[in-house]
């Protein structure tokens, strides 16, 4: 295939943007059509700017999952409301989704007030349509597009897929001509390492819900092929606080035992070859303030 500009190909970024649980997540995996992104009912789970590659026809449409967007209050929050921030400038289009649920909150108002200041095309997005009366659907995207015109607004069910092929499509026209940036088989620019430490956290959350503080991460601190074609990966879980090791372990080493079986299927998955996974946990109190766990989560460390 030549994908140079004269043979009528597309590409650009599309920044998803929003409050915490709007759904930015679980869009960019149906967006994609596989799974790129952590999803997890528990907030701020979403760090780094996640980058999500689709086809649509001759256009290639590179998603950007921020973030959510939220009143920071420490260095880590900072970074990531700053990553989100920095996508949408940088983005072909901006889509703002918002929970139809939720409707317009607090973080949604702080959103609609920054937005303008933002190049990009902004298009709005109403999620989880099923759980909203249609009058009522209506009612608040005009209220939206009262707040902000938007250039299109689309609903959708980001979880049941419903009127996401659609939206792919209109986003697929808005890419400026261009050649493609990445192959056509590529899904996502994470590195591996960064993806297996993503799935980890994800089964991590799953398995403790509210019984862990989202303040904690994985590294992979060794990722080694094997001769037989497998590889050896050793992760640690940091947490600030030994009584939140002791939840990750479990009794008998039943937790983490079970987040690692769990974590390993996924890894394959995405590795494609044979994974023997490590989990190691360590407390560490001040990890937040760790320039390296930053680099490691693709964030800029802010100063003060």
């Amino acid at each position: 295939m030549n994908n140079s500009p004269g043979a009528g190909t597309r590409c650009g970024f599309v920044a998803l943007i929003g409050a915490p649980n709007a759904g930015k997540s679980t869009l960019i995996n149906q967006l994609v059509g596989t799974k790129v992104s952590i999803v997890s009912r528990k907030v701020q789970t979403t760090r780094s700017t996640v980058r999500g590659i689709a086809l649509e026809g001759a256009a290639q449409i590179i998603f950007v999952d921020t973030p959510g967007i939220f009143a920071p209050k420490r260095r880590l929050d900072r970074a990531m409301v700053g990553a989100a921030w920095g996508s949408a400038g940088d983005a072909d289009a901006a889509a703002l989704l918002v929970d139809a649920h939720k409707g317009i909150d607090a973080e949604v108002e702080a959103i609609l007030g920054k937005l303008p200041q933002s190049a990009a095309t902004k298009i709005l997005v109403l999620n989880k349509i099923d759980t909203v009366e249609p009058p009522k659907l209506l009612e608040l995207a005009a209220k939206l597009n009262d707040a902000l015109p938007f250039a299109q607004t689309f609903m959708i069910s980001a979880l049941r897929g419903h009127g996401v092929p659609k939206l792919r499509q209109e986003l697929g026209q808005l890419m400026p001509p261009g050649p493609w940036l990445y192959p056509e088989d590529q899904i996502s620019d994470m590195p591996l390492r960064l993806l297996a430490a993503e799935i980890t956290r994800e089964k991590i959350f799953e398995r403790l819900h509210d019984e862990l503080p989202y303040a904690s991460t994985v590294a992979t601190e060794l990722w080694k092929d094997m001769p037989d074609g497998s590889v050896r990966i050793e992760q640690t879980i940091y947490v600030m606080r030994e009584g939140h090791k002791k939840i990750v372990i479990g009794e008998g080493g039943r937790t983490i035992k079970a987040i690692g079986t769990a974590a390993r299927k996924e890894i394959i998955e995405a590795a494609g070859q044979k994974v023997h996974l490590f989990l190691f946990v360590k407390v560490r109190e001040n990890w937040g303030d760790d320039p390296e766990r930053y680099r490691e989560m693709g964030l800029d460390f802010p100063k003060g």
